[in-house]
């Protein structure tokens, strides 16, 4: 590609990881990236968001994943996809022909824990004793778990907006994202004032039942708050202001809307799995719909951020099919793989950027956890939102926080 190296890897792994006896299977698929010259250099493998999205795939006109040129410069770069996305035996709804109960098993075993023992198997695979990882959002979450289980694989552990809770419930996690979303709400209303007006029309819309997507979607006023997970990007807020300036009966503004609201059928695990990445130990129960605070109901201008909707499994046309499903997993109880004790005693190094502003993993659970993490370096800021490793030079900022460490 270019002028990278892209080796393909593909193993055949245990479904379940805990049970020997159980001989299901799955694929993994990963991508191994070097440049002329970096042949020998040591791995940096990297843990995606979601959780349900695969690895970026490794391009170089321009450079894609943006931070990819910083981490050539002193790794081999590791892109696995994640089991159940990507090349990863992906769920998709052909799945769904097993039935509501065995896929909802299924999915139980797609998590942080279970992708921690891929990472293993296909480090021994590349033959490596140690390597590096990079966590971006959930990959921070996947770190966490990592270093909770095998520590003495990982040289240097970098996350970036990924240092999450391991001691707070679901619902406390999701309460502090709605203060949150206020603040940024706010905010984007007091350099916007014009727009209040105009939000408060278009759920008045919604409600009425007068948008309509592209798919078919009649779309609820929970469903068009969501555009507000805009708010905790970089360059979000011009996503909003420019959804928000269209004409509601536009096809720009159909297909726009549809774009921006951060929950779509193109990867079901995203909506259906996403409030298991804050359980630990815990029944996720529609957390963020319970715990959704009464300025909230009453004000229709405050925006919404990965906070999903029970309601959504009736009126959103791609997560109808995946309803019992849903329901079934929001009453499971997930177990722990996030242990604060462990992580004390990992004595792991590295460096994480946790931001100022982040509406999806809040400052405040980032530096309790970050406590128990004494040899990871923090680079608190508000430079940069959520998605700043895809915006500037964050990773390389992370390198040179870590190397001074074990220097020093």
């Amino acid at each position: 590609m270019m002028d990278l190296s892209i080796e393909e890897h593909t193993l055949t792994v245990p479904l379940v990881w805990s049970d020997p006896a159980d001989t299901r299977t799955i694929d993994v698929f990963a991508s191994v990236v070097t440049r002329t010259g970096g042949e020998s250099l040591p791995y940096l493998v990297f843990l995606q968001g979601g959780p349900g999205h695969e690895a970026p795939r490794a391009l170089h006109a321009p450079a894609g994943p943006a931070w990819l040129d910083q981490a050539l410069e002193h790794y081999r770069v590791v892109l696995i996809d994640q089991r159940g996305t990507g090349r990863s035996t992906p769920v998709s709804d052909g799945i769904l022909d097993r039935g509501a109960e065995a896929v909802a098993e299924h999915l139980t075993h797609l998590r942080a824990d279970a992708i921690v023992s891929d990472c293993e198997a296909l480090r021994a695979h590349l033959g490596a004793d140690r390597w590096n990882v990079l966590g971006q959002s959930f990959g921070g979450f996947t770190t966490l778990a990592y270093l909770s289980a095998a520590a003495s694989s990982i040289d240097a552990a970098y996350l970036t907006g990924g240092l999450s809770t391991v001691t707070r419930t679901p619902d406390e996690v999701y309460a502090l994202c709605y203060d949150k979303m206020r603040d940024a709400s706010e905010r984007y209303y007091r350099r916007f004032p014009e727009h209040r007006d105009r939000m408060r029309r278009l759920v008045d819309l919604a409600a009425a039942g007068g948008i309509v997507l592209p798919d078919g979607e009649v779309v609820s006023p929970s469903r068009l708050r969501s555009v507000g997970s805009a708010l905790g990007t970089n360059d979000g807020w011009q996503t909003l202001w420019q959804l928000l300036e269209l004409a509601p009966d536009t096809n720009a503004f159909r297909y726009d809307l549809a774009a921006a609201m951060p929950f779509d059928g193109r990867n079901p695990l995203y909506f259906v799995f996403h409030e298991s990445s804050y359980a630990n130990g815990h029944v996720t129960g529609w957390s963020a719909e319970r715990v959704e605070p009464a300025d909230f109901l009453e004000d229709v201008t405050l925006f919404t951020g990965e906070h999903i909707r029970r309601e959504w499994t009736e009126t959103v046309p791609a997560f109808r099919p995946w309803r019992d499903v849903s329901l079934a997993l929001a009453q499971h109880e997930w177990p722990e793989i996030y242990a604060p004790e462990a992580l004390v005693a990992s004595e792991a190094k590295g460096a994480a950027a946790v931001y100022v502003n982040d509406p999806y993993v809040p400052l405040e659970y980032s530096l309790e956890t970050a406590g128990l993490l004494p040899g990871v370096r923090l680079w608190v800021t508000s430079e940069h939102e959520h998605n700043g490793l895809r915006s500037g030079p964050v990773l390389e900022h992370l390198i040179g926080l870590a190397q001074d460490r074990r220097t020093r």
